[in-house]
């Protein structure tokens, strides 16, 4: 619950401040989570970035004010922070379908992007296996993509990245693996959010392992000692999305940890799985984060 209401006091600070510059550190103050930490669950949660989700807000709002024929367009450009009237023509266009002086008719079509709100769903428990390990720095060596994500659509996708990579390469890479998991992994690491409301992210497809010599056919990632919250899934990549979204959702908030700056991790073999995700002790949640 107290997830919850975090989640619905940032999006009530967002909605208050649709005309305004929004900081999303402050935003994720709101919700009581570290920017980062915000930033992921609410694209896991939604399915798109939150920058996306106060874009489309602010051009829901300026087509509702537009209908206003003592308005101006340039007036309405500023205050939702497009200082340009190309710019504010563009983004309009893009996700109205048409300009802003044409929207200005009573008859034109117009979409709506309507406020998001969080709500308690019950569920049938579900238990979720897991073990908290700390463990010292490791190295990944593997085939890196450079990954753009637009609404939950990749690319390339996963299925292009893996397909890419020769059975032959796989079994080397397998065969590099020297601590656990002693399987192919997927890794994703510095994830990051765009104003455009893209974000990205860089996916490396390898093995773990300890030694530090380079190996010029493969990227190499290095990760520093973290502590790590190791999930088991049982079942095909649709059981694995949907453990990922809970452990977010339903785990993270009523654990004492929440989620530290670092790679995600996926380890499969024979449809079982393990999910890393790097943690850290939460911030206490009795004041709003500095």
């Amino acid at each position: 619950m107290d997830m919850l209401k975090g989640m619905n006091e940032a999006l009530n600070y967002i909605e208050e401040n649709l005309d305004k510059h929004i900081n999303l550190k402050e935003v994720a103050s709101r919700a009581f989570f570290s920017e980062y930490h915000f930033k992921r669950l609410f694209s896991l949660l939604s399915g798109i970035t939150i920058s996306e989700y106060i874009r489309r807000r602010r051009l829901t709002m300026a087509a509702l004010e537009l209908k206003d024929p003592n308005v101006k367009v340039i007036d309405v450009a500023i205050k939702y922070g497009y200082y340009s009237p190309d710019a504010f023509s563009r983004a309009f266009q893009g996700f109205h379908g048409v300009t802003p002086s044409l929207a200005r008719k009573l008859d034109q079509k117009l979409k709506a992007y309507p406020r998001m709100a969080f709500q308690l769903t019950i569920k049938g428990g579900i238990e979720m296996n897991y073990r908290i390990v700390e463990k010292e720095g490791f190295v990944v060596f593997g085939i890196k993509y450079n990954v753009e994500a637009v609404n939950e659509t990749l690319s390339p996708t996963y299925e292009d990245m893996f397909t890419a990579i020769s059975e032959t390469t796989m079994k080397e890479l397998e065969s590099l693996a020297t601590q656990e998991p002693f399987v192919i992994v997927h890794v994703s690491v510095n994830y990051a959010e765009h104003d455009n409301g893209k974000a990205t992210f860089e996916q490396y497809i390898g093995a773990v392992t300890t030694t530090k010599e380079k190996i010029k056919e493969y990227a190499t990632l290095e990760v520093p000692p973290l502590l790590w919250a190791i999930f088991e899934v049982d079942g095909d990549w649709l059981q694995v999305e949907e453990h990922w979204k809970r452990i977010y959702s339903e785990w993270l908030p009523s654990s004492s940890y929440e989620l530290a700056e670092g790679p995600e991790i996926l380890a499969s073999k024979n449809q079982k799985s393990e999910i890393w995700i790097p943690i850290m002790a939460a911030v206490s949640k009795s004041k709003h984060l500095p």
